[in-house]
């Protein structure tokens, strides 16, 4: 059985749990374009971010080695089901549809959604701007901002941008005239680029929690892993982690008041 799981927990091994035990490794989903989360830096190659260094105090913790498997929004679901994996550590959002295959953790990060366009940007001049005739707003594939998007607009075009395209170079392009997307990747355009402008909504517009997934099946795999979540809350690892990854303003910590919906 797994370090501390039944003195944690009081729970018994699961398959998920035996699998880990056994191998001695714990596979690990990530999205190595995530900023600020889990993003492979490209001058250095190296993995960065919450996530990356959360996963790696959990492999600790449960005293195992550690094995990424790159993955995405729209693969999550399945190399979870799949057995690809078994947890997705990259702030994944807990939304209806994720909700009816997968199972979360307690959330650990909250986010709304924000616009970013270019400084130059004459349509879009504040949040009002974007759902108005004529707008092209992206989303990426995969993320919660389609079906949240899709719902909200009313007159705006939505175009949903997927791989090998990026809402980066559609918007740099012109081909539309804002991109819809969350706090941490909305670090990486205003710290990387001087041409981007963040455009946030006035009032909270859709705010999502953010948890760590797991497929349906072992309760004593999701109880190991919301211990976890629990005692990087109480013993200052998430506070530390967020602030290292910039993230501080979405962390769920102790004493700190929820984003309001």
């Amino acid at each position: 059985m797994l370090a501390g799981l039944s003195a944690v927990t009081g729970a018994v091994a699961g398959p998920v749990m035996d699998r880990v035990s056994a191998e001695g490794v714990v596979k690990v989903c990530i999205w190595p374009d995530y900023y600020g989360v889990t993003w492979r830096n490209p001058r250095t190659g190296a993995l960065q971010g919450i996530d990356i260094e959360l996963s790696s105090a959990f492999a600790k913790d449960l005293g195992v080695r550690l094995q990424y498997v790159e993955s995405s929004f729209p693969k999550l679901i399945e190399n979870l089901l799949g057995d690809q994996c078994d947890v997705a550590m990259h702030a994944v959002g807990v939304t209806p549809q994720r909700q009816a295959q997968l199972r979360f953790t307690s959330p650990y990060l909250r986010s709304d959604i924000y616009g970013v366009t270019t400084r130059a940007s004459r349509v879009i001049q504040d949040w009002s701007s974007i759902d108005q005739p004529g707008v092209r707003v992206a989303v990426q594939a995969g993320t919660f901002m389609e079906p949240a998007m899709a719902q909200a607009l009313k007159r705006a075009e939505l175009v949903v941008v997927k791989p090998p395209a990026t809402r980066e170079q559609e918007l740099e392009s012109g081909r539309i005239d804002v991109f819809m997307t969350d706090y941490p990747y909305s670090r990486r355009l205003l710290d990387n680029a001087d041409w981007a402008r963040l455009v946030p909504p006035p009032r909270p517009f859709h705010v999502v929690p953010y948890a760590y997934a797991v497929k349906p099946g072992d309760d004593a795999w999701l109880a190991r892993l919301e211990a976890f979540v629990q005692a990087i809350q109480a013993d200052g690892r998430l506070a530390a982690a967020s602030s290292r990854a910039g993230l501080s303003e979405i962390a769920v910590t102790p004493g700190k008041a929820p984003t309001p919906r």
